[in-house]
């Protein structure tokens, strides 16, 4: 009897201090000397309305339209660029340089035809005068007309094939005839690709180099079956680069697909809401889309701290004296997280320990206590 005795009050005592262990563990103590060298701040959480979001994938994208090839109509061969892979260019910089003999052989035509065409024109109205006057007949007038309006056509053929290939057909009317074409992009952008080089012939099919619009890049994400629902156009998209998670850039949706795909996914596409000089076509870009609003409490994000795959926050517990010491009292609360925006992340508490509209709560350098109290538990203390 005495010994059960013995060996049941040693359990209560083990029983005792596990429970004084457990209780203390997430309660920290710091002496004003200890505050004064943290950057803590003591605030309430606030009623605020944050949109509720849905974490989706995908890749910076560019319609059709956004992708443009130059080419040269004729061909000819590459005497000049700069351009490389990535370069930036405005609309109406110079691309490339093409040269071909045949380009001389066209305006020398126009020029012969433009010639031709101020005598035929001279003789065509003297022919109408004298036919009208009964002096001519009617036969040397329809030869006259028909000679002019032949010029006249072949003419406006040439300056359509000139302005295809390039040239300024004011600066070849006053003389100026050359065998090089000067290529000019025809939006503000980006170089994509480049595909020929100094001397080379460049056919008629051939791709000199692609170009991409920068106001026609976009965000393309994938979202699965369960979200479509709450998809809608309009919607603020917020995305990050992979390389890049801190930087949060914004994007607005503007077109939702129309079918389901067999993985049980749609593509959503995101209008980019300003230009970003460091997106490409193809970039991996990790996104969330708000979906709708909803108010509930909400503190800065450096209020809560993260141990063992869960959320906590502080509260404070005000102070007290101890040895003439005086002692500030802090108490780690599990939470529940949900959207955040802005550095303010929404908070939802788990049990009836907290009163948001009362309590007071560690609202900057949460992690400073976090530190001091597991630290204090690894040497097999509490924290002071």
């Amino acid at each position: 009897m005495v010994s059960c005795g013995e060996s049941s009050s040693e359990e209560k005592t083990a029983e005792k201090e596990e429970h004084h262990s457990e209780e203390n563990e997430n309660h920290i103590e710091l002496t004003n000397a200890q505050l004064k060298n943290t950057n803590i701040e003591i605030g309430k959480a606030e009623m605020r309305s944050l949109g509720s979001e849905i974490s989706v994938n995908g890749i910076i994208d560019v319609p059709p339209q956004g992708n443009i090839s130059i080419n040269i109509p004729y061909g000819g061969f590459l005497k000049y660029t700069e351009m490389l892979p990535g370069t930036k260019v405005k609309k109406g910089q110079l691309l490339a340089v093409i040269e071909n003999p045949m380009f001389v052989d066209i305006q020398q035509e126009y020029l012969e035809a433009l010639a031709k065409g101020e005598y035929l024109k001279t003789d065509f109205e003297r022919q109408e005068i004298l036919y009208k006057e009964e002096v001519s007949s009617a036969k040397v007038y329809q030869q006259a007309k028909s000679a002019y309006n032949t010029n006249s056509a072949q003419i406006n053929a040439m300056e359509a094939k000139l302005r295809l290939i390039g040239i300024n057909l004011k600066r070849l009317k006053a003389g100026n005839v050359s065998a090089a074409v000067n290529i000019y992009s025809p939006v503000t952008g980006q170089v994509r690709e480049v595909f020929s080089n100094i001397g080379k012939f460049v056919g008629p099919e051939d791709i000199i180099m692609d170009v991409t619009d920068a106001k026609d890049l976009h965000v393309e994400l994938t979202v699965y079956e369960n979200d479509i629902t709450k998809l809608k156009t309009g919607q603020k998209i917020r995305f990050s680069l992979s390389n890049k998670p801190e930087i949060w850039r914004e994007a607005e949706i503007f077109l939702i697909g129309s079918g389901v795909r067999d993985d049980r996914s749609i593509t959503v596409h995101g209008h980019l809401l300003k230009e970003y000089d460091d997106l490409w076509p193809g970039m991996f870009v990790n996104a969330r889309i708000e979906t709708g609003t909803s108010d509930s409490y909400t503190l800065p994000e450096d209020a809560v701290v993260r141990f063992n795959a869960k959320n906590y926050i502080f509260m404070s517990k005000g102070t007290k004296m101890e040895d003439g010491v005086e002692k500030h009292n802090f108490e780690m609360i599990e939470v529940k997280t949900g959207s955040s925006e802005a550095g303010i992340i929404q908070i939802t508490t788990l049990g009836e320990e907290l009163d948001f509209k009362q309590d007071a709560i560690v609202i900057k350098d949460a992690n400073t206590l976090l530190a001091t109290a597991k630290n204090s538990e690894s040497e097999g203390g509490h924290a002071h």
